[in-house]
């Protein structure tokens, strides 16, 4: 009855198998799971802290993108500003310019109507010298022979056609 013998159960072998399963349990615990449990602690506070690094690069990144998209949006309105102060200095400019050009004009205007006013002051001052010259000239005529009626007239229209003249 060997057969027996194979399924039955040796008291000592079975508490020598229990305390062996312990130690090896207890061996396995304080070489293998404890570095193992050390190595995925500090890969779990790694990964925590590449996160957590993440999130803050993330919401600076975001903090930046909302600092330039204020400068951006305050280097447009300054843009525009200076724009806007550009054409109406500008505008400025052409209103003065326009403004002396009036003034100028205006001046070279009256010059030239005082010089035609002299001018013509010279003319009229000139017709009257010559017609006093061509009065005094009658006048002489008249005097030295008496005149008549027709003699008269045919003064006076020499007298016009020489003023016409």
């Amino acid at each position: 009855m060997q057969t027996q013998d194979l399924v039955t159960l040796v008291p000592w072998t079975f508490i020598i198998q229990i305390i062996n399963l312990f130690i090896q349990v207890y061996l396995i615990k304080k070489f293998l799971f404890k570095p193992i449990n050390d190595i995925l602690e500090k890969r779990r506070n790694l990964a925590d802290k590449e996160i957590k690094e993440a999130r803050e690069a993330k919401d600076e990144a975001d903090s930046l993108k909302v600092q330039y998209e204020e400068s951006l949006s305050s280097a447009h309105a300054e843009a525009a500003r200076i724009v806007s102060e550009a054409q109406k200095e500008a505008q400025n400019k052409a209103d003065t310019l326009l403004h002396e050009a009036e003034t100028e004009a205006a001046g070279i205007k009256a010059k030239a109507n005082a010089d035609i006013e002299q001018e013509k002051k010279k003319a009229i001052n000139e017709a009257k010298d010559e017609i006093g010259s061509l009065a005094m000239e009658i006048a002489g005529k008249v005097v030295e022979k008496e005149i008549n009626e027709s003699d008269h007239k045919k003064l006076i229209d020499d007298f016009i056609t020489k003023v016409g003249a």
